[in-house]
């Protein structure tokens, strides 16, 4: 069994949609499954719907664009009779049902139950047209699999259960399901995070002990930068888990970072190839005489910088590293770098969820704090560390620390 993951910007429209069919012709269809994400910017559009809903504004609008944008892709796949239309126009009248009939004040709950949709159209769309191109596959609710605890937009995957309903699965049978998401006991939908389809596309392959897992992207493969961001960047052809793992925590945007761990357990090959030129080879992530340790450059943009003291110049203790990371865990706030001396902590942190006034607010009870926002992460991965003085080129850097082969600097 073969994984192949289709990010949203691989079926963005009808011509996407189709070259997916001739990249699936390129690799061979039989024997695969496909995690398919939502079309385009589609989950964005659907965040704004519940952004408008919890603002008691007019969602319905936007609900209607969204719409209409499926419909129009779909024109250019099926003719006009195609059940696929009245399926469409199902999936978005159950978004505007549930927000409807919802009761829940909690913001990350409706987030789930609506922003979900995006993957379950742009899945049915996807299938039903490769069926009609004759490439025939089954239809899957990932919900129905992959099942999970009720932190939503953070889903934390109940592997028993998981492994339990996968296994199931027909290895003869070709499947097209969706990334992202899972459901609770209560059979309600979990996202498992943002861009978090690269994790469900691992999450089948490990339980389906997959010969190999690829996702398809619009760039060559794993580069040494990201070339929207970095001059003179070159294809890593081959690397290992180990080096894939630190590159996409430090926020190697081409790779989710619970993507790895999974593949790496069963020594599943990972790939990431362009849906552009797919028989192109792309980065092969594995254990493999040829990994490089190149240069590299991560930047990770939208992140905050925290600095803590104690209120009498006592030393920062254990007791007070529990405490912070207490009040970091229920903000669900996450720690990019930290760097402590005897009376003060800097902590570099990714807040996904706004929460970084409410944890400011719990620690200032207790500390001294600063707080700077919308500082950047830049790291360099095997740096040349003899060489170093050129990344502080123009740069104000306000954090910096550098190991063996790493280094990593805040800057503003």
């Amino acid at each position: 069994m073969k994984i192949f993951k289709f990010g949203g910007a691989s079926v963005k429209d009808a011509e996407s949609v189709k070259n997916v069919s001739m990249v699936l012709k390129s690799q061979g269809f039989a024997k695969c499954l496909l995690v398919i994400s939502a079309m385009g910017k589609t989950t964005n559009e659907l965040e704004k719907v519940v952004e408008l809903y919890f603002k008691k504004e007019n969602y319905q609008t936007e609900i209607e664009t969204i719409k209409q944008k499926h419909i129009e892709i779909s024109k250019g796949l099926f003719p006009e009779n195609h059940p696929v239309f009245a399926e469409i126009n199902l999936f978005f009248d159950d978004i505007d049902s549930f927000l409807r009939r919802n009761k829940s004040p909690n913001y990350n709950f409706v987030y789930d139950q609506v922003v979900s949709c995006g993957e379950m159209i742009s899945t049915k769309i996807v299938s039903e047209y490769l069926n009609e191109i004759q490439f025939t596959n089954q239809w899957l609710d990932a919900r129905d699999y992959v099942k999970t605890d009720n932190s939503y937009r953070e889903g934390v995957v109940d592997w028993t259960k998981t492994e339990e309903f996968i296994s199931h699965l027909s290895s003869e049978t070709c499947y097209v399901t969706q990334g992202f998401i899972g459901s609770d006991d209560n059979n309600f939908t979990v996202t498992l995070g943002r861009e978090g389809s690269d994790y469900s596309a691992a999450i089948f392959a490990y339980c389906l002990n997959a010969e190999a897992m690829t996702i398809w992207k619009d760039v060559p493969g794993v580069m040494t930068g990201d070339p929207r961001k970095f001059k003179d960047v070159s294809l890593l052809s081959n690397i290992s888990y180990e080096e894939a793992i630190e590159m996409a925590y430090y926020g190697a945007s081409v790779i989710h970072p619970k993507t790895l761990q999974p593949l790496q357990q069963k020594n599943i090959p990972f790939y990431v190839k362009s849906f552009v030129d797919p028989v192109k080879e792309g980065t092969k992530v594995g254990f493999s005489e040829k990994n490089q340790n190149e240069e590299s450059y991560i930047l990770k943009e939208g992140q905050t910088l925290l600095k803590i003291s104690t209120r009498d110049f006592s030393f920062i203790a254990e007791d007070h590293m529990s405490l912070i990371f207490g009040y970091l865990s229920k903000n669900k706030i996450k720690v990019s770098l930290m760097q402590n001396s005897a009376i003060s902590l800097a902590l570099c942190l990714e807040d996904k969820f706004g929460n970084i006034n409410e944890l400011n607010d719990e620690l200032q009870k207790v500390f001294k704090t600063e707080v700077i926002k919308n500082v950047s992460l830049f790291t360099v991965r095997n740096a040349k560390i003899d060489n170093i003085d050129k990344f502080y080129h123009q740069k104000n850097v306000l954090l910096e620390q550098i190991s063996k082969n790493t280094l990593q600097m805040v800057t503003q």
